[in-house]
């Protein structure tokens, strides 16, 4: 049996890291001292003459207006002059990556992508502000959950204010409507989820006549995505499992993982499995399930509304009918949720020292942060102004008033909330309110990577590659290239390809953090 419970990360000194990281970053410089060390006094940064600028990322094609009508609300309501600088979702990664190597930086920087290994490097050198002990003086970012805290320090640093996001948004949606043309029950347990998978596949659901519908409707992400969802019930970790004997170890090597992978494989070789899921893109799989070919997706709770709004458009008799369901379990393990966001952050608002050199500029910066996460800087950020794009009924329901309009001067800023927990809205979309609801169930269950706020070198440079060849021989053992004989001798391989270095970095670097 294994457990995922880990200590708060203390400060660790990677002096290797540091050096590479300084070296890589040789054009960032770092600024002023470290915190408690220097001017604490008054600043001009948030004004007029000098705004605060934010290097953020931008999710949608177009980009606001500097002088719109949100960011002027924006700039009242915080009191701070600021400008977003804003990066391209598509090509965040060559620009950030570019920004951090030349020390082009803003007084802000959102870092969401957590695993890319400049990030990282760039975070644990030092080139940017520890901002953990700051955060208590101010009233919203001193309520960040611990687990989101825990989960953004780099071996016990905290390099950067974290993005707040739901811990855990997945579960299992089934189509309700085929359960009860089945007279099934919801399932609560692999076991009955299973059943059910196959009684789609074979029982006629839709009532077509026709042999056109299977269980579980997959996609070529399962092993990271749909499939690891399900490993979870049975005890496998999030990417990464701390094992009794103090290991941390990848979730793929685990006997629970294996175990998951077995009854997978069994309902997959009785039909019940979409048989060409492996070349199944997300795109595609939404319109299988859409067209009615699969019942069951492991996968966001709020896709169901995605999938039924689909099929209406499609054709606006279809009937369709989910069950959201966010408690399955499996043999006596306790219930439990792998956390896509791994405890609800989704990366960091970093604040580097070769642009804000003072504390006092490190306080002005952090006020704004605090003050945009509040109800009223979220709702400006998530709906707009109210009666401008937006309007609300006598029972809370959110309506936008011009899409197009919201669309332009409103949704691009959604990416750059702080947090995406401070308040949810009424909706009149189907699922929606439900799906909410059932994603804050899932906190109380929630199993984190014991990884994520360690350091390991080896893993920084070699995991993409490790985990595509874990995932290449899940494929073939889904697909019966090869058996679990087969599987364990392609993870002995990796072992020695760099594996079994991470393995002992991490577990290094977790026994440090424990000790002090």
């Amino acid at each position: 049996m294994t457990t995922n419970n880990y200590g708060r990360r203390t400060a660790l000194k990677g002096a290797a890291l540091v050096a590479a990281a300084t070296l890589a970053l040789a054009g960032c410089g770092t600024g002023g001292g470290s915190a408690g060390g220097t001017d604490a006094g008054t600043t001009n940064l948030g004004t007029a003459e000098n705004p605060i600028t934010w290097m953020a990322m931008l999710h949608t094609p177009v980009t606001p207006d500097a002088n719109g009508p949100v960011h002027s609300a924006l700039e009242e309501l915080t009191g701070t002059s600021f400008q977003f600088q804003w990066v391209p979702d598509a090509s965040k990664e060559e620009k950030i990556n570019a920004a951090l190597a030349s020390g082009a930086l803003a007084d802000v920087v959102s870092l969401t992508l957590i695993n890319s290994t400049s990030v990282r490097t760039a975070l644990a050198s030092g080139a940017f502000w520890d901002v953990e002990e700051y955060l208590a003086d101010y009233p919203n970012l001193s309520n960040i959950p611990e687990a989101t805290i825990e989960s953004a320090r780099i071996d016990g640093e905290l390099w950067g204010v974290p993005f707040v996001k739901p811990a855990a948004r997945y579960g299992v949606v089934v189509r309700q409507d085929w359960l009860d043309n089945l007279g099934l029950e919801v399932p609560h347990t692999i076991e009955e989820l299973g059943e059910v998978a196959r009684a789609f596949t074979t029982d006629d659901p839709d009532g077509n006549g026709q042999n056109d519908t299977v269980g579980f409707y997959d996609r070529a992400e399962s092993f990271l995505v749909g499939f690891r969802s399900l490993a979870g019930y049975f005890g496998a970790g999030q990417k990464f499992q701390l094992m009794d004997d103090g290991q941390i170890v990848p979730a793929f090597m685990t006997d629970e993982f294996k175990e998951a992978m077995e009854w997978y494989k069994g309902v997959y070789d009785d039909k019940a499995v979409n048989q060409e899921f492996i070349t199944v893109q997300k795109s595609a799989q939404q319109d299988g399930i859409a067209r009615g070919r699969g019942g069951i997706a492991v996968t966001g709770l709020f896709e169901a509304r995605n999938y039924q709004n689909q099929a209406i458009a499609a054709d606006p008799n279809t009937p369709m009918e989910w069950a959201l369901i966010n408690d399955i379990t499996y043999d006596g393990v306790p219930r439990r949720i792998l956390s896509d966001t791994n405890g609800g952050m989704g990366g960091w608002m970093a604040i580097p020292k070769s642009q804000v050199k003072t504390e006092a500029e490190l306080r002005a910066v952090l006020n704004l942060l605090d003050k945009l996460s509040t109800e009223d800087a979220f709702k400006l950020m998530t709906n707009g102004i109210e009666g401008t794009h937006w309007e609300q009924d006598a029972d809370g329901v959110v309506t936008i008033i011009d899409e197009p309009t919201w669309q332009q001067q409103v949704q691009p800023y959604s990416s750059s909330r702080p947090t995406e927990t401070v308040l949810t809205f009424k909706s009149t979309a189907p699922y929606m309110d439900e799906a909410n609801e059932k994603m804050a169930e899932n906190e109380e269950f929630v199993v984190t990577d014991p990884s994520q706020s360690l350091t390991s070198p080896t893993k920084d440079a070699q995991w993409s590659m490790l985990e595509q060849r874990a995932n290449d021989a899940f494929n073939r053992y889904m697909n019966g290239q090869i058996d679990m004989g087969g599987y364990e001798q392609e993870m002995q391989s990796l072992r020695g390809q760099g594996l079994d270095q991470i393995i002992q970095e991490l577990t290094d670097a977790h026994a440090q953090a424990k000790t002090g």
